[in-house]
């Protein structure tokens, strides 16, 4: 009988392996972009899950159509009628009735 503080290299490494890949299940992922407008510039933006950071609020993601994301504090009836809209493709947000160009990070 093998002891238990001694296991096979393999074993070792597959329960590593193992722990590993749990731990980077955890992991957050999120992006950086940072946003310009005619009166601002430099404004940090962050889409994080379903969440966008910007300006000091935390919208929730309301839903896409085509390639435009639609995101507001409370997500009405209808997305295309939310606060914010941002089209990534482009770096394009707008924002109560105000135009950003978004660069990522």
């Amino acid at each position: 009988m093998r002891p238990i503080g001694k296991l096979p290299p393999i074993r070792l490494i597959a329960c590593f392996t193992i722990l590993l890949g749990l731990c980077a299940c955890e992991r957050e992922t999120y992006t950086s972009w940072s946003c310009n407008s005619s009166s601002e510039s430099k404004i940090p933006m962050v889409l994080r899950k379903a969440k966008m950071e910007f300006k000091d609020s935390r919208l929730d993601y309301c839903g896409s159509l085509g390639n435009l994301s639609y995101f507001d504090l409370q997500c009405p009836a209808q997305i295309n009628q939310s606060s914010t809209i941002f089209t990534p493709a482009s770096g394009l947000l707008q924002s109560k009735g105000q135009e950003y160009q978004c660069s990522a990070l």
